[in-house]
């Protein structure tokens, strides 16, 4: 497999900061596209007691978009200057279609991601951003495993 095109996500934390390196170094030998992708959850809501209305979005959601988009830039700043990158920021209902659909429409080769790695009652409730994509996607996904 040789990869022109990678989707590396982020959620802006900075656990998302420790697949950059070595996805940096992994595509620099690959000569490869690096779009760098945030996905702020978006889950339009009826309104109560109307439910012809149509769905309602958050009224923060320009504001979290403007915020991911001054972050994604910074987190960018940490891949090394020889790699193109692309940053994209974009609101989605679910952040693993999103993910999926973003690679499979614009045709990557790879998608990297790094799990967070919770486990128990947190996933149950949270559920796990890695494992859909995994279940989404038709591009190879890589997953970084959390940090013991």
């Amino acid at each position: 497999m040789q990869p022109k095109k990678i989707l590396l996500t982020t959620d802006l934390s900075e656990e998302a900061l420790r697949t950059f390196l070595p996805m940096a170094d992994f595509a620099t030998g690959q000569e490869a596209k690096v779009t760098l992708l945030h996905v702020i959850e978006d889950v339009p809501i009826v309104p109560h007691g109307a439910p012809l209305a149509p769905p309602m979005h958050a009224p923060s959601i320009p504001a979290q978009v403007e915020d991911a988009e001054k972050r994604i830039k910074e987190q960018a700043a940490e891949l090394p200057e020889s790699l193109e990158v692309v940053t994209h920021v974009m609101a989605a209902p679910s952040v693993a279609e999103a993910v999926a659909d973003y690679a499979n429409d614009n045709g990557f080769d790879l998608i990297a991601i790094s799990s967070h790695g919770r486990s128990g009652f947190r996933r149950l409730i949270l559920g796990s951003v890695a494992e859909a994509i995994l279940r989404h996607s038709h591009v190879p996904v890589l997953v970084f495993p959390r940090n013991k």
